[in-house]
């Protein structure tokens, strides 16, 4: 198992963690997503998956949950 922590920006409420977590969980060998919301600010994402994850996919993921981006 790996754990990551990432910083992303761009979240403001509880509905974006929300979306960030399910659009995460989608990566294949994701088992878990936490959120650290600090909204208007950079938040902290901790992702735990059975294999490093590329950080391009992470970004592309949190593109796709909407206006996110990695700090």
């Amino acid at each position: 198992m790996t754990t990551t922590t990432y910083s992303v920006t761009g979240m403001t409420c509880g509905h974006c963690a929300s979306a960030v977590t399910s659009e995460l969980k989608t990566l294949d060998g994701v088992t878990d997503v936490t959120v650290d919301l600090v909204a208007d600010g950079t938040s902290l994402v901790t992702v735990t998956s059975t294999k490093t994850l590329d950080q391009a996919r992470v970004a592309a993921a949190l593109d796709e949950a909407g206006d996110y981006q990695l700090a």
